[in-house]
């Protein structure tokens, strides 16, 4: 039994249904990954448990989050990528009329934007961070007070062995 997506717009942005509605209002916005807010939408349109979009306005809501979804992983790819030139031409489709050939068109456009998502998340080249940089790992708060004790205790002893005048 398949129901409504339940598409709704809350004021710039698109929401799925009630509870992502309060869940929006009570958190405050951050930055999201590029890729998971990717796999989120496909999964939306592909996840078996997803409904099909009653309306076409349904389906031109959901093509333009994965146009943009597109758009925004297109930096983090290879301008000769395969997966980025099937996206990109997809994209560059307008929606087909009709109720099979808008869903259909829906499909293949979730589809290529999860193979570009899969591309970017194995490494795909692009303006990343660097993956040569070396980082300090955090020490923990154990060796902390570990290096601080010694470092009191080395005080200590040298503070005791000064001949007193």
């Amino acid at each position: 039994m398949r129901h409504s997506l339940g598409l709704h717009r809350d004021g710039s942005q698109l929401v799925v249904g009630r509870a992502c509605r309060a869940d929006l209002a009570e958190s405050p916005p951050r930055e999201r990954d590029h890729v998971v807010a990717a796999t989120e939408t496909v999964t939306l349109v592909l996840g078996e448990e997803s409904p099909l979009p009653e309306s076409a306005s349904d389906v031109e809501d959901l093509v333009r989050l994965l146009r943009g979804h597109v758009a925004q992983l297109a930096t983090r790819a290879a301008p000769e990528e395969p997966a980025l030139l099937r996206a990109q031409r997809l994209c560059a489709d307008s929606i087909p009329e009709g109720y099979m050939p808008s869903r259909v068109y829906l499909v293949k456009l979730a589809e290529a934007t999860q193979e570009l998502a899969a591309h970017v998340r194995g490494g795909g080249c692009g303006p990343t961070v660097a993956k040569d940089v070396r980082r300090w790992r955090r020490p923990k708060v154990n060796v902390l007070r570990g290096v601080v004790f010694a470092l009191a205790l080395t005080c200590l002893v040298l503070a005791a062995s000064v001949p007193r005048s």
